[in-house]
């Protein structure tokens, strides 16, 4: 995602944000369904290091603990200018979308805020997927604290996305992909590998823009967390009526 303000470039952290247990084996080997990866932070806290506690003779008590370093407080004091800086940047973008001046972002405004490398706009059903999982209040539409977290979260992302692409061009191959599902810890065949490719190609060059690599780490993840609501003794495998299959569907879209 990138927007003109120096929002940009490429990262999950958060996490990655994927596959959070480790559950029962699934798939072709024995293998859990999948765990959270996990990367650095993006906006990770400054870490303050250890108390230095200085013991001093006569009144002033052992435990007495030295006041911060000045070098200590101007690192804390250039981290809350960095955030506070990049809050305005986030809030001007937040604004320069926000046609209507309404305070809120719709699924179309919020499309031209979501910016792939290449700077090609997020396609609609990925839009409509983060709209609907940062959409808290249920109102259709996306205030800025709710664009604030789907933007660290898009973030996080795009760093997670910039490892797994090995050869720096800003898509994901077949290779790359199977790279990524494995290190998710998801047990996926190079069939539905292909098919995955297959239908989220929407140039037909064999590989997937960061927009649908996230939208396909995502279904995934709720894919299966859903199965393995009724597959509750982890055997890969279960027995579903039409009805389940057909609210399975429909929740998870």
């Amino acid at each position: 995602m990138a927007y003109n303000p120096g929002y940009g470039g490429y990262q999950q952290q958060q996490q990655q944000p994927y596959g959070q247990q480790q559950q029962a084996p699934y798939g072709q080997q024995q293998q859990p369904y999948g765990q959270q990866h996990q990367q650095q932070a993006p906006y990770a806290n400054y870490q303050s290091p250890a108390p230095q506690h200085q013991q001093v003779q006569g009144a002033v008590p052992t435990s007495y603990q030295a006041s911060p370093a000045p070098q200590y407080q101007q690192a804390v004091n250039y981290q809350q200018q960095q955030a506070a800086s990049a809050e305005a940047s986030l809030r001007q973008w937040f604004d320069a979308v926000d046609t209507d001046r309404s305070g809120q972002l719709s699924t179309e405004e919020l499309q031209k805020a979501l910016i792939n490398g290449d700077w090609s706009p997020f396609n609609y059903e990925t839009v409509r997927l983060m709209m609907n999982m940062f959409d808290t209040d249920n109102s259709g539409l996306i205030n800025f604290a709710e664009f604030s977290g789907l933007w660290k979260y898009i973030e996080e992302w795009r760093a997670c996305f910039r490892a797994f692409d090995q050869d720096q061009s800003g898509s994901i191959d077949f290779n790359e992909l199977r790279t990524a599902m494995r290190s998710f810890r998801y047990n996926l065949s190079d069939d539905f590998l292909k098919l995955l490719i297959k239908k989220y190609d929407k140039k037909g060059r064999g590989d997937v823009s960061f927009d649908n690599f996230v939208q396909i780490a995502v279904t995934v993840k709720s894919l299966t967390d859903a199965f393995m609501r009724i597959d509750r003794e982890g055997k890969g495998y279960a027995t579903i009526g039409y009805e389940q299959f057909l609210e399975l569907v429909v929740n998870n879209r």
